[in-house]
């Protein structure tokens, strides 16, 4: 496993202890990966943050890196995952409410933990995936009937234990290379995340590796995915029905403090949600939105500079 540069410590928080990469001090701002990712996605971003006088906890969600794995979908629940950044955020924000951002997976659990501890956040930052408030619609229902027949939407594959780990486990580097490049600016391949029946979602990840993706990325990912194991990481996948049935008394909930999006302008995952960031007025009222241009869905990792420069404008722009 690579190792920080900064300070770690283990949060213990009920479920099990919660990995967290921190750094600097001021106000705590807690920044939370996806899939499949840990706090290393956000190496460009610490620096930056604790050299304008932030604190910086930078977890690894459960079922992720060196945090507590998820051997079923009910070891990473949504209500779980909203307890361990409020565990962090007690750690961390010495009685204080944080800036709470997420990517990808962690924009969903930043957005929830701003719904449920409204207290505990005072901003919401949300990258690439845009705060879309529950409905009425079981979630793996949606999923399966996205794409034409004889496909499936990558979600949907996730959902059958041991499909997608049988071709993570066969190759591991090769499966993270071709997901990180399907949706990276360049590179991006949206016939990958419709599977074909009988086939493997690889089969459709593009040849070409984008000029960001490291081999230093790429060994992280694979020890992490190593460390947690690969049916871990998937498990958060699998667990979206049982959170949305734990998470019924936000069914068209708002959330109403001050908030940030930013996507790039070729990410797939922001495309695919358009409807979400078009309810923004509705849903989320205060927020500030962002295209970085010739980025995909790795904002943190493909343009770090811009995104940096973002962030640190936002977080001048809150009250201290």
């Amino acid at each position: 496993m690579t190792v920080s540069p900064h300070p770690s410590r283990f949060v213990d928080v009920p479920g099990g202890p919660v990995h967290v990469v921190t750094d600097g001090e001021g106000p705590l701002v807690v920044l939370i990966h996806g899939f499949p990712e840990t706090w290393y996605c956000w190496r460009h971003q610490i620096p930056a943050l604790v050299a304008a006088g932030y604190r910086v906890a930078a977890l690894d969600l459960r079922g992720y890196g060196r945090s507590t794995p998820a051997p079923t979908p009910d070891d990473c629940s949504m209500p779980q995952l909203v307890s361990d950044v409020v565990g962090v955020v007690d750690a961390f924000g010495a009685g204080q409410p944080a800036v709470v951002i997420g990517h990808d997976w962690g924009s969903n659990v930043a957005s929830h933990t701003a719904l449920a501890r409204p207290d505990l956040v005072r901003a919401l930052g949300l990258l690439s995936i845009p705060y879309a408030s529950r409905n009425h619609t079981v979630p793996t229902e949606n999923f399966a009937a996205v794409g034409p027949a004889g496909f499936r939407f990558y979600i949907d594959f996730f959902q059958t234990p041991g499909l997608a780990e049988a071709e993570i486990e066969a190759d591991p580097r090769g499966w993270l290379r071709g997901l990180y490049a399907a949706v990276s600016a360049g590179t991006s391949a949206p016939a990958a995340f419709l599977v074909p029946d009988g086939s493997r979602m690889c089969d459709q990840f593009p040849a070409a590796t984008p000029e960001w993706l490291t081999d230093d990325v790429l060994d992280h990912g694979v020890d992490a995915l190593r460390t947690a194991g690969v049916r871990s990481a998937l498990n958060r996948y699998r667990s979206i029905d049982r959170d949305w049935e734990l998470t019924a008394e936000w069914t068209g909930a708002a959330i109403d403090c001050p908030a940030l999006f930013v996507a790039g302008d070729q990410d797939l995952s922001a495309q695919w949600m358009q409807d979400a960031i078009d309810a923004f007025p509705q849903s989320l009222p205060r927020v500030e939105t962002h295209a970085i241009e010739d980025c995909g869905h790795w904002i943190q990792q493909e343009k770090p500079a811009e995104l940096n420069e973002l962030l640190l404008g936002w977080l001048s722009s809150l009250p201290r």
